[in-house]
């Protein structure tokens, strides 16, 4: 009876987690598995609710993800929201991960560990996921869905700790593996075949299609830095103030370079162009772009930040525009680091930057929707919150494209 009892509650909790009964997704091909016997804490539950297919794109619309952990369409015709889709549950209201979209299909990862595959068009579900059932912590952290050859590749934080290949058509377990710690906050890589993926001090490397673990080197300190390829290597960065080259096979050392005096945490400010690695590095008076020779290592241009900190960095149009903690938006040519535009904001920037067709790019701050004019430098509040948090940790806005 006591047996029985347990049997129902669970049912019973993982029928309310999805509002319809849920699929345990095992995988096909745990051969390679470390974590064949999943426990709760590390199960994939899927509901397929719509056979996933392509949509058009609707091009009147912007997608914010906002900071308290909502996603919703607004469109930039009649200045409404078009729909707004949240987590089933979270304890934390959080955005904190990013959107892939792809065929029409949104891709949303949130932080309680579901993932949605939405139509981009009315909001409503392809399919839902969910990895493992905790939910009291943040399970998905700075996390952006990797899609190639049908599979979705993501990583979880504590405990659940693992890296998941999804499949794009309904959301169930293609095959996933257990990581060493905790620290599983970087998007993975995909290059050659492989994904790649840091935890800690340790940086793995798997067989994309079967989860087979090609690799795994461990380094003498945190490898905080997103892996990122030029088409030939890979580079990642760690803690404190050394990016290193890597070769993809066998994740052997090609070269390293150390950052100047007091500089640090590169993390995901950091993206390769044409043999090219640019990166913005944090420090205690001054903060720096680099560029470096991808092959050598060898520096090309440095460009310094002082008494303010590079918060975010992006490549558009053979540029590099970002802006700081004290909210300057800057724009630097990518050929010799020379600062060609930067103004200071009236309103901080906590999301990503978003460009227009119409000169102009559109970014979140804490209290709006903000299109930012290059001409005019007016900064346009295209959709205003009603409510304003403090400590906001970010957003992420995406034009429908």
């Amino acid at each position: 009876m006591k047996n029985k009892l347990i049997t129902f509650l669970f049912l019973f909790t993982v029928i309310n987690m999805f509002a319809q009964m849920p699929t345990i997704s095992k995988s096909s091909k745990t051969n390679y598995s470390n974590n064949q016997i999943l426990t709760l804490d590390d199960m994939v539950f899927n509901t397929s609710v719509n056979p996933l297919k392509k949509v058009p794109l609707d091009k009147n619309s912007i997608l914010v993800y906002d900071y308290d952990g909502s996603l919703f369409s607004f469109n930039m015709d009649s200045e409404s929201l078009n729909w707004t889709v949240k987590a089933s549950d979270s304890n934390t209201e959080m955005c904190a991960n990013q959107i892939t979209l792809q065929d029409g299909v949104l891709y949303v990862p949130f932080i309680n560990g579901e993932i949605f595959a939405i139509d981009n068009q009315t909001g409503k579900l392809f399919w839902k996921s969910r990895l493992g059932n905790i939910t009291d912590q943040i399970i998905l952290k700075n996390q952006v869905p990797f899609i190639n050859d049908g599979k979705l590749y993501i990583t979880t934080q504590s405990p659940n700790n693992n890296i998941y290949a999804l499949d794009i058509k309904n959301g169930s377990l293609i095959w996933n593996y257990k990581l060493d710690s905790s620290q599983n906050d970087i998007p993975v890589l995909f290059f050659d075949n492989k994904v790649f993926a840091q935890t800690a001090k340790n940086l793995y490397s798997f067989e994309a299609n079967t989860g087979k673990l090609l690799n795994q080197k461990t380094f003498e300190e945190n490898m905080s830095g997103k892996p990122v390829t030029d088409g030939e290597n890979i580079f990642v960065a760690n803690d404190k103030n050394t990016l290193f080259a890597l070769s993809p096979n066998k994740l052997d050392v090609l070269w390293q370079f150390k950052l100047d005096e007091n500089q640090y945490s590169i993390k995901e400010r950091i993206f390769c162009k044409d043999k090219k690695i640019y990166f913005a590095a944090q420090g205690a008076e001054t903060s720096s772009i680099y560029a470096l020779d991808s092959k050598t290592g060898t520096q090309i241009w440095k460009t310094d930040f002082k008494g303010d900190n590079i918060v975010y960095i992006i490549e558009e149009s053979d540029n590099i525009w970002g802006y700081t903690h004290k909210a300057k938006l800057f724009q630097i040519d990518l050929a010799n680091g020379e600062i060609a535009f930067e103004v200071k904001l009236t309103t901080k920037p906590i999301s990503n930057l978003e460009f227009a067709e119409d000169e102009s790019l559109f970014y979140y701050s804490d209290a709006a929707l903000i299109q930012f004019e290059f001409k005019t430098k007016d900064e346009n509040e295209v959709y205003l919150r009603t409510s304003i948090k403090d400590d906001v940790y970010n957003a992420f806005v995406k034009l429908i494209r």
